[in-house]
């Protein structure tokens, strides 16, 4: 049995986030793998089990609102990122498990330094599709829509480069970042939907650090193989 813990799911599902948790869980479905999902919202128990734990994107008010509640969860991160367990955290998600976000009025929203990062709000949107090649030779398609920019200290690595040069800054084509088994990242979409190889890359890793066989039987990927080349074709 894997478990999904997903992280707010009403306050933090921008852009179609709860995607990559229907994703996940029929991907390990039809490879006949049990699987279930917890939904963690604000006051509700992280459970000490989950695989993985997932965390989408929300309005600068939104991570306002549960910003306390994740901040109180902190320590239960960090050891689980030290235990390896595997973590997706989308935009704003992504923000918050860093050191910290400083929206565009200066107020500094604390993270849980689970990723060596921190972001700063700016005037400025980067928006539209994004293609990424991340470190590991998948491609990564997804849609990013934020002022934040990001940047990573020296324990973080980025996910991959962006040839469009958006990305984490805009300025050195640098999307996302990892440590452990942690991904946070600006793409929306969601992303795992159009980047099928990287689901099943969380999928293994997952499987991997619970001694499981990480062998994963074949699935017709035409159609999300389709809608990326789609997504990317579009005008930005």
């Amino acid at each position: 049995m894997i478990t999904l813990a997903h992280l707010y799911p009403q306050e933090m599902n921008i852009y179609g986030d709860t995607g990559n948790v229907l994703v996940l869980r029929k991907r390990l479905e039809w490879r006949g793998l049990e699987v279930r999902v917890i939904a963690v919202s604000v006051g509700d128990p992280l459970p000490g089990d989950a695989d993985i734990v997932l965390g989408g994107g929300g309005q600068d008010a939104a991570q306002g609102a549960i910003g306390r509640d994740f901040v109180a969860r902190g320590a239960q991160l960090r050891a689980m990122a030290e235990d390896g367990v595997v973590m997706l955290a989308i935009c704003g998600a992504y923000q918050l498990l860093g050191h910290e976000f400083v929206t565009n009025d200066g107020v500094a929203i604390a993270g849980v330094s689970v990723l060596d990062v921190r972001t700063v709000g700016s005037t400025t949107r980067l928006i539209g599709n994004n293609s990424v090649v991340s470190a590991d030779g998948f491609r990564l398609v997804g849609y990013e829509n934020h002022s934040g920019l990001t940047e990573l200290g020296s324990d973080a690595r980025a996910l991959g480069s962006t040839p469009l040069g958006r990305g984490n800054n805009g300025r050195d084509g640098t999307e996302g970042a990892v440590s452990r088994n942690v991904v946070g990242t600006y793409l929306h979409g969601p992303v795992l939907a159009k980047s099928p190889e990287f689901a099943d890359d969380l999928l293994r890793r997952a499987l991997r650090r619970r001694g499981l066989d990480d062998e994963l039987a074949p699935l017709d990927d035409s159609l999300s193989t389709r809608a990326a080349s789609v997504a990317l074709s579009r005008p930005r």
